[in-house]
């Protein structure tokens, strides 16, 4: 439980990568504590908001959710922009998600803000017999790119807590000594033949587009 009167962080975390990689399973995952073996692709995106109580502060997450569509790639910046951290996910069982997702971190690097935490996330550890790329490639190509690194699976919960923990220690770490957070953005409305659309889901804030 985080101290009395220790300080209070707010925080935009953005999750990319290729559609199917299993984003949005991970942030159910943290966020409700559940898992679905046939989830739905988000469309736009989907936003969450989550509090983690550590020893050295409270801090709570804005989570941007982002589709891994093609067609709404345009958007992603608008997400991304103003950042405080970002996780990129691939599937560990597909080298073209992973290709994507070197893609991914080269566009955040060039465009977002330069003191941003970044992750790379091996989603779908379960699925260890379909493995189509190694655990060490995915160290390596974090550690060239100065990128932390983790293997997760959403189905079975491994690391999952532990990566949004470790982001939030470090961003508590990172600001030692006053409150910090952005103001929520103006949500990106896409242009063409879909609509923004906000609900309540389970007491919490979800928006996208259709």
């Amino acid at each position: 439980m985080a101290r009395t009167g220790n300080k209070r962080l707010q925080a935009k975390l953005v999750l990319l990568g290729d559609m199917g990689a299993g984003k949005t399973s991970l942030v159910l995952r943290f966020v409700k504590v559940q898992f679905s073996e046939y989830q739905e692709s988000t469309i736009g995106a989907a936003f969450f908001t989550q509090v983690l109580s550590l020893n050295e502060a409270t801090v709570k997450f804005d989570i941007w959710d982002t589709t891994g569509q093609e067609r709404y790639h345009s958007l992603a910046p608008m997400y991304y922009r103003g950042a405080d951290a970002a996780i990129v996910v691939y599937d560990i069982t597909s080298m073209e998600s992973f290709a994507r997702a070197k893609k991914w971190v080269q566009q955040v690097q060039r465009h977002a803000n330069p003191s941003l935490i970044m992750f790379l996330v091996a989603n779908k550890a379960d699925l260890g017999a379909e493995r189509k790329v190694a655990n060490e490639d995915g160290e390596e190509y974090a550690k060239e790119n100065g990128l932390s690194f983790l293997e997760t699976s959403a189905k079975t919960a491994q690391n999952v807590n532990k990566l949004f923990y470790e982001i939030a220690k470090r961003l508590a770490k990172a600001n030692p000594s006053r409150q910090t957070g952005i103001k929520l953005h103006r949500i990106p409305q896409e242009t063409r033949r879909s609509s923004l659309f906000c609900c309540v889901y389970a007491g919490r804030w979800v928006c996208g587009h259709y």
